[in-house]
Order: structure tokens, then sequence, then C-alpha cells
């Protein structure tokens, strides 16, 4: 009752203002550009970009199938849906009225969220219009589990309005039954995050591979033991190739100081090939999109973010390149991942001081090398269960009976 309250009070202090309001806050308010209908469609949310991306291969599957309507709470997750060729728009504000106008033009069949979004008003509105509601890839720690669960007058009714949740883990799937999530709604588990992976279709493999290393998405205090290694390494392979992909590009300027203390030129992507005839003993790249590229080009992986206390960076991306994957002791965010692909021989823990012997090792032996990319790539098909049954499930709660 009172977040209903001060939401209907914030609705009427935002109308009053709306004169002076900018262009994003009126369209959260749903004023001016009232958003396209999809009657009998499926209004998509996520809060931004990486939400939208993990869920893309779901959202375009449904979008072959009925009208999708895409909203995101930022200009960057709107832009990305408007570049897929979807109707998107940011998420009308969790207040009456903007919700009220946004449904009465929108007039979805069913309401899907993408991870972690809950919404009070937003979950209330669809019950009383009779709009199916489900989320998909949801993720809840335990100290969200906590808070949450002093606010079960708030979650609870939004959960048991649930006609279909996909939980990530079983973690968050325990986390949201004991805050009221029915069992009639619990769908198969299913990690968003390796959809966009598990669809790629590496090419064959090359043995040019071999002698190129990569150290993808690396951070502050990462570079120096990487070329260190680099430079170690170059006197037994005198023809041992790095590729650098520091995870922030602006971060350019400092790394290539860091290349030539090693004694190496300094060559940054710009039009170069990243492998093949003059490529230079180090690479470093300087823009975003091209890590694709770099993980076709190179046998073995750094993760970064590892080395140094960051969590670590997925390791499936390599994965779905056939890479051999090394990584450091700091992978709390993919703690799970790491360790069973560790058992399974696709990758090997190092830290700063032996990661020139443990790459030496691999290096040395490019069987073994390719043997780790092939078990790489087989614990992601493993991992990454076809999402087609739960495609299905949602297309049959946007029907109605």
């Amino acid at each position: 009752m009172i977040y209903r309250a001060a939401t209907t009070l914030a609705d009427a202090a935002l109308r009053a203002t709306s004169p002076l309001a900018g262009a994003a806050l009126r369209q959260r308010m749903v004023l001016d550009d009232p958003p396209p209908a999809i009657p009998g469609g499926i209004w998509v949310h996520g809060a931004s970009v990486g939400e939208l991306n993990s869920a893309r291969p779901v959202i375009e599957t449904l979008a072959a199938e009925r009208p999708v309507l895409v909203t995101a709470n930022t200009d960057t997750g709107r832009a990305v849906a408007q570049g897929w060729g979807l109707p998107a728009r940011l998420a009308p504000l969790d207040v009456p009225g903007a919700l009220g106008r946004f449904l009465d033009a929108a007039r979805p069949a069913l309401m899907l969220t993408v991870e972690n979004e809950i919404w009070p008003n937003r979950a209330a509105q669809a019950r009383r219009r009779g709009i199916a509601q489900a989320v998909i890839g949801a993720r809840m720690s335990a100290r969200s589990a906590a808070r949450w669960g002093r606010a079960r007058g708030l979650i609870g009714p939004v959960l048991a309005g649930l006609g279909l949740l996909s939980a990530q883990d079983e973690g968050t799937e325990a986390h949201l039954r004991a805050l009221g999530l029915p069992e009639r709604a619990l769908a198969p588990r299913l990690n968003l995050k390796l959809l966009g992976p598990a669809a790629i279709r590496p090419p064959e493999e090359s043995p040019a591979r071999d002698g190129i290393w990569l150290a993808a998405s690396t951070h502050e205090g990462e570079e120096a033991p990487i070329l260190a290694a680099h430079a170690a390494l170059r006197a037994r392979f005198p023809d041992l190739r790095l590729i650098l992909a520091p995870r922030h590009p602006r971060r350019a300027d400092e790394v290539s100081r860091l290349i030539a203390a090693q004694g190496f030129p300094v060559e940054r992507l710009g039009d170069r090939a990243l492998a093949g005839a003059g490529a230079p003993p180090v690479l470093l790249i300087d823009r975003l999109g091209v890590l694709a590229e770099a993980y076709a080009a190179a046998g073995t992986c750094l993760t970064g973010g590892s080395l140094v206390d960051r969590g670590g960076h997925t390791p499936w991306e390599p994965a779905a390149w056939r890479c051999a994957l090394l990584h450091g002791s700091h992978v709390a965010n993919f703690q799970s991942d790491y360790a069973a692909l560790d058992a399974g021989g696709a990758a090997r823990p190092v830290e700063a001081e032996t990661l020139a012997e443990t790459l030496g090792a691999i290096l040395a032996d490019p069987p073994a090398r390719r043997a780790m990319g092939q078990a790489a790539r087989a614990a992601l098909d493993r991992a990454a269960p076809d999402p087609a049954p739960l495609v299905t499930r949602l297309l049959a709660l946007a029907t109605p009976a």
C-alpha cells in the first residue's frame, strides 16, 4: 500500500512537471509518443544492453512468430534493440498513469522480463488486464533474497502472477520459491549468456593458431606480467605472437607504454590483420567489436580480470572458438564455470609467476592445445541447452485460451 501510494503521488508530480521534462522522461511517462500497438504480441523488457544481448536469440525467435515490442531503461539498450530491426523505446516508469497509457496503446498478450527487474505496479496492471507474465534468465543472490524477504508484500504478488520463470541457477530458484514463486511457474533453468556463444560456428582448426595467444579483456595490473611472460617465451618460440585486448580501449596509450618497456614495437590494430604474414610480435587491440576475430586467430586465450581481483570475465566466448583457456585465481563471477572447465581439461589456472611456464607447456604440445580447445567447446555445448522448448512455452502463454 505504501509503495502504491508513493508511486501515485510521484505520478502526479511528474505529470505536473512534464512541460519542463526532457524527451527521455516524457517517453518514460508515455506523454507524447505512445508505443505501437502489438495486440496478441509480446512486450520484452531488459534493463540495458547486457540483458538484451544475452536474450537476443530468444527475442528474435519470438519476433519471427509474434509482434514484439522491446523496452529498456537506457538509451543504449533501446538503440541495441532498434539495431535488430525491432520497435523499441524507453520503458514506462512504474507509476500508474504511465503504465496505463503504455498498456492501453500496446495491448500485449505477454509481458516478458529479462533477468532481475521487479516492478510491483507493472505486475499488478498486467494481472488486472489479463496479460500473461514471464521472466527468463532470473538471477537473485542470497543478499537480494534477504532484502526482498523484508518486503514480501511487494514481491509476493509479483511472483504469484508469473506464468513462467526460468532461472539461471539453482540458488536463484530456491530463493524465489521461498519468496512465493508458485511451483507451476518453474521452467527449466537456462543461462542466457551461453546462447550467443553456443550459436557460434568456428571454422576448421588451423595450425596457424598454435603460435598465437590472446590476452582478452585485461585490466590494470595484468598487462605487465602478460608482456613479461611473452618476452620470456619468445626466447623459446621466436615466432610467438600475442594479441593484447584491454577491457577498456581508452587505456591503449597506457598499455602501449608497457609494450614499449618490454622492447616490443608498438603496433595497434588499425587496418592490420590480426594474423598472417607481417603480423607483429605484439598486436594491441585499441577498439571494441573485434574480439571475435581475435578468438578465431588465437589458439590459446588468457581471460582477463582474473590475474587481479576483478572477478574474471566469461570463459564461454573463447570456448566457442575452441581456444585453450588460461585464467587466474580471481574468477568469482564464473567460479563454477571455471571449475568445470579445469576439471574437464579445457582450462588451466595460472598466476602471474607461473604464466610463462604453463603457457610454454601448451605451446610445446600443439595436439594437446587443440584437445584443450575441443574440450572447451564440448563443455559449452553441454552447458547451453536448446532454448526451443522455452520459446514454445512462452508462445503458448501469449496465446489466450
